[in-house]
């Protein structure tokens, strides 16, 4: 017999036990004794078998499938964040014999969540995104479900992965105020997102650091689209602010096209910087001061956390990763 055609059955039947001896000693499961449990592991062992997914399932009472919850609201400049993100995921999950199965979900909603915890397709979740009012937290935690958060919740009850936002934000500004900077702005996101809390926190501690610094501030919050930053791009050129910070790609992206449109010179005219970010900002004519998070390890933690926590191991409430500051040319 070849070893890849190989099955329960098999074994059973030349090591004379029942299928069911077999199972309870791949499941490590069941009233079976020591010294026939070792000889069928050992022989297994010594013929390389993997049990198939759907019987191992059966035995052990899993589907062996992780849910990855995503945004359906993100924009296309967020896109490469779940990207990479998934990438560490599901690079993970396979090597550790687990399928990943994706659910689209809104603030107002959920029923892709939903469907595949009613339907028992998956033994735990990774959602890539916290909220203020976060409806699928609430759900899963509702139904008892095993979950990992990529993001930071004030729920001390909640798994939950971050890169230190805070202090990423709180870093790159002190470079900005240390190089003379006196008149700087902030265009920030959606505030029902807890990472445009964390970032705008790590903003406001960089002048706590610096009570010396004397100069004028502005903050943008709750901006969603090109419009509204050309407009407060307008108003900052007029009031002859220095430096502007966005909190994302997506909106640094905004700030630039405006700048370029009213042909301002960066950084002679004006500095700019993101606390996130990208292929497209580092590629840029000047390249772009931003903070770079490595993300798709920010996804193979989470998943080791999951997967942790769905063993039985005891696993770390809280999780920062790191991150790196990145000084290039749009600012002096």
């Amino acid at each position: 017999m070849e070893e890849k055609n190989l099955t329960i059955n098999d074994i059973a039947e030349e090591l004379g036990v029942s299928k069911t001896t077999v199972s309870r000693a791949i499941s490590g499961k069941g009233r079976i004794g020591e010294q026939t449990r070792r000889k069928v592991l050992d022989y297994i062992e010594a013929h390389n078998y993997r049990p198939n997914v759907i019987a191992k399932g059966l035995a052990q009472n899993k589907t062996f499938n992780i849910g990855l919850v995503l945004p359906g609201d993100y924009n296309i400049v967020e896109l490469p964040f779940f990207q990479n993100c998934m990438m560490g995921i599901c690079k993970l999950a396979s090597e550790r014999d687990y399928d990943v199965l994706i659910s689209m979900v809104t603030a107002q909603n959920i029923s892709q969540l939903e469907r595949a915890v009613t339907n028992h397709k998956i033994d735990g979740v990774i959602l890539t995104r916290t909220l203020t009012e976060d409806a699928p937290m609430r759900y899963l935690k509702e139904n008892g479900i095993p979950f990992v958060a990529i993001g930071s919740t004030d729920d001390d009850t909640v798994i939950q992965i971050d890169n230190d936002h805070r202090n990423a934000c709180r870093e790159l500004t002190r470079n900005l105020l240390g190089q003379g900077v006196k008149k700087i702005a902030l265009v920030g996101g959606d505030e029902s997102y807890i990472v445009t809390g964390n970032r705008l926190r790590g903003f406001q501690d960089a002048f706590e650091d610096m009570p010396q610094w004397q100069g004028s501030r502005e903050m943008f919050l709750n901006i969603e689209d090109g419009k509204q930053v050309d407009g407060i791009v307008e108003q900052l050129l007029a009031g002859e602010f220095e430096c502007i910070v966005a909190m994302d790609d997506f909106l640094c992206n905004c700030v630039l096209d405006s700048l370029q449109r009213r042909d301002a010179d960066v950084p002679g005219q004006v500095q700019v910087g993101s606390f996130y970010d990208s292929t497209f900002l580092a590629n840029h004519m000047p390249s772009v001061t931003s903070i770079r998070f490595d993300v798709e390890e920010l996804g193979r933690k989470a998943c080791e956390l999951l997967l942790g926590l769905l063993e039985g191991d005891a696993v770390e409430r809280r999780t920062l990763l790191g991150y790196e500051v990145r000084m290039r040319r749009s600012t002096r």
